[in-house]
């Protein structure tokens, strides 16, 4: 009998550490590749839109690279609040945070390692096309790497800001559902931590850090958070899926158990 007990406590510690290193590294794989720039309209062989917000003009859907796994994240903060609750989410997300700053502390510290000759210059490269060649591999290294201190200032406040609003929302709508309309408290609380994230990033992050009008940001802001919003809904069926897995790895008797602790949590 206690073996059979351990095994059970074991199949939820092995499910939290799954989903907390999942979690946690698509966070940090969303910081690195958010200085990059797309157009989401490209993509599907568009033109842009040239939408008109608050009087700004020519707005499209240019987003970060981030975006691609930010929507994951809040899936797996739905998820990991299901079974877990809301300690389970937020030790994750200060770990997440953690593992950020030190990532971007070693890149800060790379960044200033003196380069070697052969590495920085353009005739130290091997290419046969000249269009790959970069003239200084320094540079790019740091203007790839060296993201400004108040895009990552902005990052991290709207990521733990979304986080906790998501956890009391999820918890808000589950206390008047129980545990029908998974959909609703797993898609409605992705919107509004998303509207919050969409925002909060680009006001410190560009208002604040640098002086851009508000306006702007805001419609700026609004564009994101069409994009952010239609993600959540169309990722809805993954929470289906992640649950159903889950509840066959469990069993119905340990996830039922899980699912009731952190709901009183």
């Amino acid at each position: 009998m206690e073996i059979h007990t351990q095994w059970y406590k074991n199949k939820a510690t092995l499910l939290f550490m799954v989903l907390g290193g999942f979690f946690i590294t698509n966070a940090l794989i969303a910081e690195l590749i958010g200085i990059k720039i797309f157009s989401l309209e490209k993509i599907f062989g568009l033109h842009p839109f040239n939408m008109t917000l608050f009087g700004v003009t020519d707005l499209g859907f240019n987003l970060t690279a981030g975006v691609i796994l930010w929507p994951v994240v809040f899936v797996m903060t739905d998820i990991i609040n299901e079974y877990f609750g809301r300690r389970g989410v937020q030790m994750l997300s200060w770990m997440a945070v953690v593992m950020i700053v030190y990532a971007f502390f070693m890149f800060f510290l790379g960044i200033h390692l003196p380069p070697n000759d052969w590495w920085q210059n353009e005739s130290g490269l091997i290419t046969t096309n000249p269009d790959q060649s970069i003239p200084n591999m320094d540079l790019a290294f740091k203007k790839i790497f060296g993201q400004g201190l108040w895009i990552i200032i902005g990052s991290m406040v709207a990521f733990l800001l979304g986080q906790v609003v998501d956890v009391v929302v999820f918890h808000w709508i589950r206390r008047r559902t129980g545990q029908k309309y998974m959909w609703l408290r797993a898609t409605g609380s992705t919107l509004v931590s998303q509207f919050i994230d969409s925002f909060v990033v680009l006001i410190v992050a560009f208002y604040i850090g640098s002086n851009w009008d508000l306006v702007r940001v805001l419609a700026i802001g609004c564009v994101n958070y069409m994009y952010k919003s239609f993600m959540a809904i169309v990722l809805t069926p993954l929470i289906y899926l992640g649950h159903d897995l889950i509840e066959r790895y469990l069993g119905h008797e340990l996830a039922h158990e899980l699912k009731s602790l952190a709901a009183r949590q």
